[in-house]
């Protein structure tokens, strides 16, 4: 059998042909990377789709696209795939607002609509058995909208007028805001905008949020990519940090260490070493400490024990 007619690259055609139907433009590196082959065999399998009848334009430097019109027939999905609607399901129940989360139960029943037989019976019976809780409301009740406009707003470049409740503020503040991006971390979901009030980017949890507004007033600035707000930014202020932690209670300190600028661990008998960089004033690292304060013993720096003995001081004066 010739590799042209194998079925992993029939397989390849066809996940070629739904993702032009996905997007205005696929680059041809893009399709590479995500079958692991070289750029030549796209172009090749491109070429197979063509000399099929599928009309795709393609435009040097910018990528293909499907001809305006072109309507794929139904998208059958595997068992595995349909299972994954569930767990989808599941998070956007939990952990988007009510609006958004109706729209994605509407989007579902289309799914759900193509669906063989078989496969409805695969999810009927997982649905009533999957369960997600979370410790925390990532939205208020005030606001079931946030991530429809934000959405909205991202997308089509208008500024959005928030409502919001800091931790520090006693008063509600008035933003116009424009959202560069949508991000979610340790349980909240966060909103990075350009602020017109303090004439810088900040970040704005959702579950602060008490009221959101849609403007029709455009952009005034041209942002960049979320991606590049949140890649870690080079700080001359970090210092090492070395603790010793039992082993017993190591695992529990695993979750929220990459907070705290966790590096790496090295296990040593009933003890493991962990070791940290970070400016420990500044995140409060004394404090999350203290939570496992007596099975932990800060091998430096010393500045951070002189901290971490303040904090015990005004716990013990608060208690006598």
């Amino acid at each position: 059998m010739y590799p042209d007619e194998s079925p992993k690259r029939f397989d390849r055609i066809v996940a070629i042909l739904i993702q032009l139907q996905s997007k205005k433009i696929v680059k041809a590196q893009e399709l590479a990377d995500r079958f692991e082959v070289s750029l030549r065999t796209i172009y090749r399998d491109i070429r197979s789709l063509e000399s099929s009848g599928v009309p795709i334009y393609s435009e040097a430097g910018v990528g293909y696209s499907l001809v305006d019109g072109y309507k794929l027939p139904p998208v059958m999905f595997t068992k595995e795939e349909a299972g994954s609607f569930v767990a989808a399901e599941k998070l956007m129940q939990k952990f988007t607002d009510g609006n958004f989360g109706k729209h994605f139960e509407s989007a579902m029943f289309k799914i759900k609509s193509v669906l063989r037989g078989s496969e409805k019976d695969w999810i009927e019976s997982l649905e009533s058995n999957i369960r997600l809780s979370s410790r925390d409301e990532a939205f208020t009740t005030q606001s079931p909208k946030v991530l429809e406009l934000l959405f909205q707003s991202i997308a089509e470049k208008n500024q959005i007028v928030l409502h919001y409740q800091s931790v520090e503020a006693d008063e509600i503040s008035v933003r116009v805001i424009e959202p560069v991006g949508l991000y979610h971390e340790g349980q909240y979901w966060y909103i990075l905008a350009y602020c017109h009030l303090r004439k810088d980017y900040r970040n704005f949890r959702t579950d602060r949020v008490v009221d959101l507004t849609s403007t029709q007033n455009s952009f005034e600035l041209q942002h960049r990519e979320l991606e590049y707000f949140l890649q870690p930014k080079e700080k001359n202020s970090t210092t090492k940090i070395r603790l010793l932690v039992d082993r017993k209670i190591a695992r529990y300190i695993q979750n929220d260490r990459k907070f705290y600028g966790f590096k790496s661990e090295t296990k040593k008998k009933d003890k493991v070493e962990m070791l940290f960089e970070c400016n420990f004033k500044e995140n409060g690292f004394a404090r999350w400490l203290l939570m496992f304060g007596d099975y932990v013993e800060i091998l430096e720096p010393e500045e951070l024990k002189s901290d971490a003995v303040q904090l015990i001081k005004k716990i013990e004066k608060n208690l006598s």
